[in-house]
C-alpha cells in the first residue's frame, strides 16, 4: 500500500503564487493531486495529474513561505510516419536538430539547500538518483545558474528502473538533454544548452546534426537504421530554438526490446504500452516500403519479442520459481541503501535487498523486485483458472 503523508502547506499563499482560487488548491490536496514528499524533503510537493496548466510531476518547493516551481518534463509525442510528421510539426522551420534519445529514466536536477537533488518524472525525490548525480554534475553550474533546471537521462546497467546493456557503461551515467527555467518551464535553445553543458563538463545526449527540412526524413531514417543495429532507442527531433515542442522517433529493435521486457511481466504492463509498440512497427514498415524479406524479418523479430519471454515466464513459474526483475546498484553512502529501500516500499513495490558488498569506496547491492501480479496470474492459469 502506498504511503500518503498529511499535507501541511499554506493554501492561501500557494493559491496566490499559482494564481488559482484557494478552493482549487484545497481540492487538489483532497484528491491527492498535490502530495507532499517524505523525510527531509517535506517542504517539497508534487502535482500528480489534473493540476491546471501544469505538467504531471511538476514540483512545488516551499522556501519558508516563498515558492518556486520545477516544471514536469513535457510529454514528447511520437512520429508514426516520419515525413508527414516532420512537415506537420516543423514545416514552418528551415531546419531541425536531431539528438539521440537515450534509453534510461528521466530525472530533473536542482540545487536544494546546498545539495543537488534528483526528481523522477512523477516528481518523487529518488534517494539513489540523488546520490548518483553528485558524481555527474558540478554544483558550480547551479550556483552560477540558480534559475535553471537540468533535465537528463540516467542510463546504464546498474539502473533500478530501466536496465539496458547497449551502452559502453559499467554502472550508471547521466546525459543532459534539456535545460529549462524554473517557474515557466521555458527551454534554452539547443545551441545554448549544449554550450553550457560543455562549459561545465556535463555528458550530453549525442548530437547528430542540424538538417534542412527537405533532407531531414532521409537523414533521420539512415540514423535510425544505424542506431537499431546497435540496439539503441532512437532520436529526438527538435526546433533548434526550442519554441516548438520536440518529437521522437524510435528504432524497431528498441520497440522489440521493450516488448521483450514487458511480456516477461505481462500482467504488470499496461495494454496501451504493449499495443502502441506493435502499431509503431506497422507504420514504420509501411513508410520504409520494406521488401518481403525485410518485412518477414520484422515479423519474426516482433513475434519473438513477445512470445519467447512469456513462454519462459510460464516455464519458470511452473518450476515453482517466482518471476522477478533483478538488478544491482552502487552507492557511496551506506545510508542511501536503507533510504532507497524505504522509498521503493512507499511506492508499493515488492523488493528484497541483498547484503551490501564493499568495493573500494562504494557498496554494491543486489536487488530483486518481485512482479507479484504476473506470478499470481501465471500460477492461476497453470492451476486451471480461466482467462476473464
Amino acid at each position: 500500500m502506498k504511503y500518503y503523508p498529511e499535507i501541511k502547506i499554506d493554501v492561501e499563499k500557494v493559491a496566490k503564487f499559482l494564481e488559482l482560487p484557494p478552493s482549487r488548491i484545497a481540492d487538489l490536496i483532497e484528491k491527492r493531486n498535490l502530495q507532499q514528499n517524505w523525510d527531509e524533503y517535506d517542504d517539497i510537493y508534487r502535482f500528480e495529474g489534473h493540476a491546471p496548466r501544469l505538467e504531471d510531476g511538476t514540483v512545488l518547493i516551499d522556501n519558508h513561505g516563498s515558492f518556486e516551481l520545477v516544471i514536469g518534463f513535457p510529454k514528447i509525442k511520437r512520429a508514426m510516419l516520419l515525413e508527414p510528421a516532420l512537415k506537420s510539426r516543423f514545416g514552418e522551420l528551415e531546419s531541425v536538430t536531431v539528438e539521440e534519445k537515450m534509453n534510461g529514466y528521466n530525472v530533473r536536477v536542482v540545487d536544494y539547500n546546498g545539495k543537488l537533488i534528483a526528481f523522477t518524472r512523477s516528481g518523487h525525490i529518488c534517494p539513489y538518483s540523488t546520490e548518483r548525480v553528485q558524481n555527474f554534475l558540478k554544483r558550480d553550474f547551479f550556483k552560477d545558474n540558480p534559475n535553471i533546471v537540468v533535465y537528463g537521462e540516467m542510463v546504464g546497467p546498474e539502473n533500478p528502473y530501466v536496465q539496458k546493456y547497449v551502452y559502453d557503461i559499467e554502472s550508471l551515467d547521466f546525459f543532459v538533454f534539456d535545460m529549462r527555467y524554473k517557474n515557466t518551464g521555458e527551454a534554452l535553445s539547443v545551441s545554448r544548452r549544449r554550450e553550457l553543458a560543455e562549459e561545465y563538463g556535463f555528458n550530453q545526449a549525442r548530437l547528430f546534426g542540424e538538417f534542412g527540412i527537405g533532407e531531414a526524413t532521409e537523414k533521420i531514417t539512415q540514423i535510425i537504421k544505424e542506431l537499431g543495429k546497435k540496439g539503441r532507442e532512437g532520436v529526438v527531433i527538435k526546433d533548434p530554438e526550442m519554441v516548438l515542442q520536440p518529437m521522437k522517433y524510435t528504432c524497431s529493435e528498441s520497440n522489440c526490446s521493450d516488448l521483450h521486457q514487458a511480456f516477461k511481466f505481462y500482467n504488470e504492463t499496461g495494454r496501451d504500452y504493449l499495443f502502441s509498440r506493435v502499431v509503431r512497427e506497422g507504420f514504420q514498415s509501411y513508410e520504409w516500403a520494406e521488401s518481403e524479406e525485410d518485412f518477414k524479418k520484422r515479423c519474426l523479430r516482433l513475434g519473438e519479442s513477445m512470445l519467447r519471454p512469456m513462454k519462459e515466464t510460464i516455464a519458470q513459474v511452473q518450476t515453482g520459481e517466482r518471476i522477478s526483475d533483478d538488478f544491482s546498484i552502487r552507492v557511496r553512502d551506506k545510508k542511501v541503501i536503507y533510504k532507497f529501500k524505504s522509498y521503493l516500499g512507499r511506492l508499493g513495490l515488492y523488493v528484497t535487498f541483498g547484503l551490501p558488498e564493499k568495493r573500494g569506496n562504494e557498496y554494491i547491492i543486489n536487488i530483486r523486485k518481485i512482479n507479484k501480479s504476473t506470478n499470481d496470474k501465471t500460477l492461476a492459469m497453470l492451476e486451471g483458472q480461466l482467462w476473464s
